[in-house]
């Protein structure tokens, strides 16, 4: 299945890349670090998205520093 990369904050696609998640994920070892869980979710029909930033987010967040310390700060 392929994996799907979200904006963690205004939950926008940013993309997807066709292979198996599951084989790549477990050759570079991302699940020993610890906040793994935060960034990488697996939904109920095995399907896997990573919570990354979009371009637009990316900005907003250097042009306002402070939302840095806010989890959700889009509505």
């Amino acid at each position: 299945m392929p994996v799907r990369y979200r904006c963690r904050h205004c939950e926008v696609e940013i993309g997807t890349l066709p292979f198996d998640a599951e084989e790549t994920v477990q050759k570079l070892h991302l699940f020993e670090i610890g906040e793994i869980d935060e960034f990488i979710k697996k939904n109920e029909r095995g399907e896997t998205t990573v919570y990354s930033i979009c371009e637009h987010c990316e900005e907003s967040l250097r042009q306002f520093p402070d939302y840095y310390a806010l989890k959700r700060w889009l509505q």
